[in-house]
């Protein structure tokens, strides 16, 4: 399965283990390289379901000037959207609980933004899941904060963690997709390149 990328040596830029264990599971080889200080910044007022791919793109565009002629770099960028604001990652404990209190009782979206790029050719595009959560009692809120520290996640959870075991009610879309990589239309892409 995906011969047609025998030519490219594949890179993974990110840190997060989650999407380096998501590509893994298609079976592919690749290696990690993360770049550091990247601007993850977006446009005022640019649509909330644009910005994980802008993002995407802004950190494929940044390994442009280090990528060698075989790579094929995969970057990636979620975001969670609760009404019309951005989720990013909680920076204590108190933004962590005001997220989860956030998405506690409703449905949300988490967007996963991807861009594939090579010296030829760059694709780009996003994949939207909405997650319904049950309504969280401020016990199983400070419980997974506590006990998980989601401190390097959009919107202060992991669905393939406690929180997502006791809270989530309903899912429309790509599991993968809420955990950081939307694997199924990554292979899409790729068997395609």
């Amino acid at each position: 399965m995906l011969e047609n990328l025998s030519k490219y040596r594949i890179i993974l830029a990110s840190n997060s283990p989650r999407r380096r264990e998501l590509l893994a599971g298609l079976g592919i080889d690749f290696e990690v390289k993360v770049l550091p200080f990247i601007n993850e910044e977006y446009p005022e007022g640019m649509p909330v379901a644009d910005i994980a791919e802008y993002i995407a793109r802004k950190k494929a565009d940044a390994y442009r000037r280090v990528m060698l002629a075989d790579n094929l770099i995969i970057t990636a960028d979620t975001v969670v959207i609760v009404g019309n604001e951005v989720l990013g990652k909680p920076h204590d404990v108190s933004e962590a609980h005001r997220m989860l209190r956030k998405v506690s009782g409703r449905t949300h979206q988490v967007v996963t933004g991807v861009c594939l790029t090579t010296f030829e050719e760059q694709r780009h595009f996003s994949v939207s899941t909405d997650v319904t959560f049950k309504d969280l009692s401020d016990e199983e809120i400070a419980y997974y904060i506590e006990n998980f520290r989601p401190f390097d996640k959009a919107g202060a959870y992991g669905i393939q963690e406690w929180i997502g075991y006791v809270g989530v009610t309903g899912l429309q879309g790509s599991y993968f997709n809420v955990m950081g990589l939307p694997v199924q239309r990554i292979y899409t892409e790729l068997a395609t390149f």
